[in-house]
C-alpha cells in the first residue's frame, strides 16, 4: 500500500542505509520491503512511535532485515520464490510432522540426519527438532532457558550440523522446524549477565524493579504457571539487588518488548535461524509477550501487534518461512494468533490445536465423544490461509483447558469432571489402566495437568505387562483411533517421537537430579532402537502401531479432501460415543470422505439415513480408505467396532 508518510520515511532510511548494504543487488528485497513497509511502519509506530529515536530505530530494523537477506543462501532464496508462487503450499494434505528431542531420538543432530530414512519410512516429512540452543546444564527447562540464541548445545552438535541436517531434509523433500524462545532468556544469557552487572541498557531488556511496589501490582492479576516449583512471577536477584519478572521459572527472565531494541534483537535471531535452514520457526510462549498491570499479562493486543510486525519483517527477508504460535490458551483466544484480519493482521500460519488434543483425551476417559462434539463446535473458525497443528501427545503435559460452559453443556460439573480426568489418567480411578502422573498441581485451586506417554496413558504399558492379548489390541486400536482423528480433522498432524512404536513412560529421569522434580521427563524418552526394530516383526505391538500409522499417513497424502481449506463439517449423529465429520475435496465436486470414530469399548451404530442425501454418498458402496473394507451394515445402520475409525468414501465417486 502506498502511503506518503511511511514512504517518505522509507526513502530517508534508504538514503542513510549502510554503504555495504546499499551497493548490493537487493532487487527482490526492495520489492518486498516496499510492499510491506506501510504495515511495518504502522505497527512499529503504534508500539514505539512515542520515542524521540523512532526514525533511528526504524533504520536499525531495515538494516537487520537487509543484512540477513544478504546472508541468506541462494538455495533458500530459491525456495522463497517457489513458495511465494504457491503461497498455500502448507495447506496440502501431504504434510505430516514429528516432534523429537535430538538426544532422546538419535543422540545428536548427525544421528537425526542418519535416521531420516526411518522417518521417511513412516511417512513423516516435517521434522520438529525440539529446542537445541545453548542452555545452562542444570537449569535448562528442557531447552527453553536459552543462554545463547546464536549457538546450540555442544552435546547435540554444531551450527554446521544444523545446516547439514536442513540440507539432508530438503534433499528428501522434508521440512525442518526449529524453536526460538521469544518470551524470555536464561538468567545466564549475556543480556542478563550485563543487567546483573548494573548496565542500564540491558536492565531495560527485562522487567526490573528496585522494590516490590510494581511487582505486587502485577501479582494481583497474574496467574502462577508453575505453582509447585516456581510460585509467583518475580524473583529477587541478589547480585543486581532488584526484582526481575520470571513468569515461568526463577532462572528465566522475561523480555520487555516495550523496549524496541528487544524486538529488533529477537527479529535478528529469528532470521538467523531461518538462514540456518529452518523452514518453520516455532515461536515459544507468544501469549506472554506483553505485560500490563491489571491484567493476566497474557493475550494482550500488543502481543499480537509484535507478532504481526515480526511476520511482516520476515516476509521481506525470508518469505518462505512459516511461524508456529506456541500459545496454549483458551479456545476463544487461540485463533487470534493466526491474525484477526485475513488481509492485514498476519501473525502465525500455524497454531497448536491444544483444545482438540484435550477433547480427544476427554473422550478416551469418558468413552464418549459428547464433550468432544460440543467443544469442537465451539472452536472459532480459522483463517483461510492458516492451519492447525493437531497432536495427540507432545513434550509437554496435558492441560484440561476446556471451556467451562462446554463442560456444563455436556452435563458435567467443571471442577468434578476435571478431578475425574486427573484421577483417570493417573490411575487413581479404580477401572483405569492409565499410568500418568499429575503435573503442576495447584493446592489453592485443585488444578493439575497430566504427564505420561501415549502408550502408558491409553493402557498399553499395563496391557503388555499383563500379557492380555485383548487388552493389548484394545490399546493399539485406541492409539490408532486417536491418530486417525488428527490425520483427518484438518491441519498438519504432528506425531510425537516414540509413539509410533508404543514407547511407555521412561522413568530414568528420576536418576538425574536436574530432571527428577519435573515428571514431564517421563514422556521425553530415550528411544531404544532395538525396540524400534520390532516394527519389522509381525504381530508385535510395535509392528501393529507402526504399520497402522504408516498406512494411515500414506492414505492421507493421497486424499485431497484432507487438505485444509475450511472444508470440514461436523455431523450430529445423536450417538454420544461417536465423533463424525465430513471432509470435502475443494477441487472436485461430490468427492467427500466420511470420518467416523467410536470412543466406546462396545460396538456402536450410525444411522446413515440421518445423514440425508446432501453429500451424495451411495451408502451401499462405502469403503474404508485405510483398510479397504466395506464396513458392516445392518439395514441403514453402519456398525463401528470398539475403538475403531473409518475413513469412508463412495468408491464410485473417487
Amino acid at each position: 500500500m502506498y502511503e506518503q508518510v511511511s514512504h517518505a520515511l522509507l526513502n530517508r532510511i534508504l538514503d542513510r542505509i549502510k554503504p555495504a548494504i546499499r551497493k548490493r543487488d537487493l532487487r527482490h528485497f526492495y520489492t518486498r520491503l516496499g510492499g510491506n513497509f506501510y504495515a511495518i511502519h504502522t505497527l512499529f509506530q503504534q508500539l514505539y512511535g512515542h520515542r524521540d529515536d523512532f526514525e533511528n530505530l526504524m533504520l536499525r530494523l531495515v538494516e537487520v532485515m537487509a543484512a540477513q537477506y544478504i546472508a541468506r543462501a541462494d538455495d533458500l532464496k530459491a525456495l522463497d520464490a517457489l513458495r511465494e508462487g504457491d503461497h498455500n503450499w502448507f495447506l496440502s494434505q501431504e504434510w505430516v510432522g514429528m516432534a523429537l528431542y535430538t538426544d532422546g531420538f538419535a543422540g545428536d543432530l548427525q544421528g537425526v540426519a542418519g535416521r531420516a530414512a526411518y522417518l521417511q519410512e513412516l511417512g513423516v516429512n516435517m521434522v520438529h527438532v525440539m529446542p537445541i540452543l545453548e542452555c545452562p546444564k542444570g537449569a535448562s527447562d528442557g531447552g527453553y532457558a536459552v543462554s545463547n540464541f546464536r549457538d546450540i548445545d555442544d552435546r547435540v552438535g554444531t551450527l554446521d550440523d544444523v545446516r547439514d541436517l536442513g540440507a539432508e531434509l530438503r534433499r528428501r523433500n522434508m521440512l525442518l522446524t526449529l524453536d526460538v524462545v521469544v518470551n524470555h532468556t536464561s538468567d545466564e544469557h549475556e543480556w542478563a549477565t550485563r543487567a546483573r552487572a548494573g548496565e542500564k541498557t540491558y536492565q531495560d531488556y527485562y522487567y526490573v524493579f528496585p522494590n516490590r511496589d510494581i511487582p505486587d501490582m502485577f501479582e494481583e492479576t497474574m496467574p502462577e504457571i508453575f505453582p509447585e516449583t516456581s510460585p509467583g512471577n518475580f524473583t529477587w536477584d541478589e547480585a543486581m539487588g532488584k526484582w526481575v519478572m520470571t513468569v515461568f521459572n526463577n532462572y528465566q527472565w522475561d523480555l520487555n518488548y516495550s523496549n524496541p531494541s528487544v524486538f529488533i534483537e529477537m527479529l535478528d535471531i529469528v532470521l538467523f535461524w531461518a538462514n540456518h535452514g529452518a523452514d518453520i520457526v516455532r515461536l515459544d510462549a507468544v501469549a506472554f509477550l506483553w505485560k500490563k498491570i491489571g491484567t493476566t499479562s497474557q493475550n494482550e493486543r500488543e502481543a499480537h501487534l509484535i507478532l504481526q510486525m515480526m511476520k511482516d519483517c520476515v516476509q521481506v527477508t525470508a518469505p518462505g518461512v512459516l511461524f508456529i504460535a506456541e500459545a496454549i490458551v483458551a479456545p476463544v483466544e487461540i485463533t487470534k494468533y493466526f491474525g484477526e484480519d485475513a488481509i492485514v493482521a498476519k501473525e502465525c500460519e500455524i497454531a497448536y490445536n491444544a483444545t482438540f488434543m484435550a477433547l480427544l483425551w476427554d473422550a478416551v476417559a469418558t468413552k464418549n465423544a459428547n464433550l468432544l462434539n460440543i467443544g469442537a463446535r465451539s472452536q472459532p473458525q480459522k483463517l483461510d490461509r492458516a492451519t492447525w497443528l493437531n497432536y495427540v501427545r507432545c513434550h509437554d503435559d496435558i492441560g484440561l483447558g476446556f471451556d467451562d460452559a462446554d463442560i456444563h453443556r455436556a452435563g458435567y460439573e467443571p471442577y468434578a469432571h476435571r478431578r475425574f480426568l486427573i484421577d483417570w489418567f493417573t490411575g487413581a480411578y479404580a477401572d483405569s489402566p492409565a499410568r500418568g502422573q499429575p503435573f503442576g498441581r495447584n493446592d489453592k485451586t485443585g488444578d493439575a495437568r497430566i504427564s505420561g506417554s501415549l502408550a502408558s496413558l491409553v493402557g498399553l504399558e499395563a496391557a503388555l505387562e499383563s500379557g492380555d492379548d485383548r487388552r493389548i489390541q484394545q490399546s493399539i486400536d485406541l492409539i490408532l483411533l486417536l491418530h486417525s482423528m488428527i490425520m483427518a480433522y484438518g491441519g498438519i498432524p504432528l506425531l510425537y517421537y516414540g509413539d509410533e512404536i508404543g514407547t511407555p513412560n521412561d522413568c530414568t529421569f528420576l536418576e538425574d537430579e536436574n530432571k527428577a522434580k519435573d515428571n514431564r521427563w517421563m514422556h521425553r524418552p530415550q528411544i531404544q532402537w532395538a525396540m524400534a526394530d520390532l516394527r519389522k516383526q509381525h504381530g508385535t505391538a510395535q509392528q501393529r502401531i507402526f504399520d497402522g500409522l504408516k498406512k494411515m499417513i500414506a492414505v492421507r497424502k493421497t486424499t485431497a479432501a484432507f487438505a485444509d481449506y475450511n472444508n470440514r463439517e461436523l455431523i450430529d449423529t445423536g450417538n454420544d460415543h461417536l465423533f463424525v465429520f465430513v471432509r470435502t475435496n475443494p477441487n472436485m465436486f461430490n468427492d467427500h470422505v466420511l470420518v467416523v470414530g467410536n470412543f466406546d469399548s462396545n460396538p456402536q451404530s450410525l444411522n446413515l439415513s440421518d445423514l440425508g442425501t446432501r453429500w451424495g454418498f451411495d451408502y451401499g458402496r462405502l469403503q474404508d480408505l485405510c483398510s479397504g473394507e466395506s464396513p458392516a451394515l445392518f439395514k441403514d445402520q453402519l456398525v463401528i467396532p470398539p475403538y475403531r475409525f473409518y475413513w469412508l468414501s463412495d468408491c464410485g465417486t473417487r
